[in-house]
């Protein structure tokens, strides 16, 4: 379906059009599919023979009067971490593991965690249900504690069978929100449209069947989404998608817009805080993390374009000190963590932007943009980095 600007003029959509010819072209010289990318989801089968076959290695061990331990790879040190530039943050073929023993008091308890959570997916995958991470914890509450015990050991299964976490069958409830020019139908056969006015829908775990737009703008914070939404942003940069995932992004968002660069391969852009924090939300999107790196080629999207806040816009918009909130100590170290980061010390311009912060230490964008302004600005901005995207990733 072809749609009508209704708001830019016809050369902003020549460039976004230029710039996706580009990215499709660098996609070809590299070797990539024009369309679809990502690992293919395990099947049924696939997972269950997985756990089947780390039930019969706890059984093997009993039976040679041994005890059993789960093998799972470390993904909390940058030595089992490599990046590449066209995936992103995965792990390494030979990485370390770490065992979690069930005659060790201090892991005898996550033994059995992950091993009553390992019976719960094989009865979903087996009966073909679903469940969320929140139907998982409250199985049994005063057994779990919390439900970030449930998420991690949910991550740990995940890593340990080699399959992507979708293919367990345990589903997490989002909390981004979407907006714009997007059709898609849900696990369940609804038909969802997004609408370009002033309200989002919540970002779905599970979808088909999607219709596109010209790009999509990933926000950062919730309070800048729904300010741009009540100025009509998408209907007056339409065809557009706008999503966000309130701040550190939940695997529901991630996957959507993995989905739909897959998908289509629109240009994607990311507006976050001029801060270490905002810096690495979009790298989160990006390349991916270390927790979720044994999945990347799920999650992560290399393609996306840093539109802003730069740390070099506070001056160049003449934002008022008044504004900024100092940094801490502890956005200090982020910060220097963040520049230590194998896809900042290879990108130059990330890299002085992130130093120019450093160098004046004066703070952070409150990202209280003014929405009529903001419009314009996104739109100029697109305008002028497009065309050479490639330098500024």
């Amino acid at each position: 379906m072809a749609f009508a600007p209704m708001g830019p003029e016809a050369s902003f959509f020549a460039v976004l059009d230029q710039h996706r010819a580009s990215l499709l072209a660098a996609l070809r010289r590299g070797g990539g599919e024009p369309a679809g990318g990502g690992t293919p989801q395990a099947s049924s089968s696939e997972v269950l023979a997985s756990i089947e076959s780390v039930i019969q290695d706890i059984i093997t061990s009993v039976a040679r009067n041994e005890a059993p331990a789960f093998t799972i790879g470390n993904r909390s040190s940058w030595e089992n971490i490599k990046f590449e530039d066209s995936v992103g943050l995965q792990m390494v073929t030979h990485f370390t593991t770490r065992k979690i023993k069930s005659d060790s008091l201090k892991s005898v308890k996550k033994f059995a965690l992950i091993l009553k959570i390992l019976s719960k997916i094989y009865k979903l995958v087996q009966s073909n249900t679903y469940a969320t991470k929140r139907d998982i914890y409250y199985t049994d509450s005063q057994l779990f504690g919390n439900q970030t015990v449930v998420d991690n050991i949910i991550n740990d299964i995940s890593c340990m069978l080699k399959v992507p976490r979708m293919s367990l069958h345990i589903l997490s409830t989002s909390k981004g929100l979407i907006a714009g020019n997007l059709r898609y139908i849900e696990e369940d056969g609804t038909r969802v449209h997004c609408t370009c006015g002033a309200t989002a829908v919540a970002v779905p775990s599970n979808i088909q069947g999607i219709r596109n737009a010209k790009f999509l703008l990933i926000v950062e914070k919730d309070a800048t989404f729904q300010r741009l939404l009540d100025d009509n942003f998408c209907n007056r940069m339409s065809p557009c998608i706008m999503i966000t995932g309130k701040g550190v992004p939940d695997l529901n968002t991630r996957l959507l817009v993995k989905k739909l660069w897959d998908t289509f391969h629109i240009p994607v852009f990311a507006l976050v805080d001029a801060d270490p924090h905002g810096i690495e939300i979009m790298c989160i999107y990006k390349y991916g993390s270390m927790a979720m790196s044994f999945e990347a080629h799920n999650l992560t999207v290399p393609a996306i374009r840093w539109l802003g806040l730069l740390p070099s816009d506070i001056k160049r918009l003449n934002i008022p000190r008044d504004t900024l909130i100092p940094l801490t100590k502890r956005d200090q170290m982020k910060l220097d963590s963040v520049l230590k980061r194998p896809y900042v010390t290879c990108q130059p311009f990330w890299r002085k932007e992130s130093q120019r912060e450093r160098g004046r230490n004066i703070g952070r964008g409150r990202s209280r943009l003014h929405a009529p302004r903001a419009r314009c600005g996104i739109r100029s901005r697109i305008s002028r980095i497009a065309p050479r995207a490639k330098g500024r990733r």
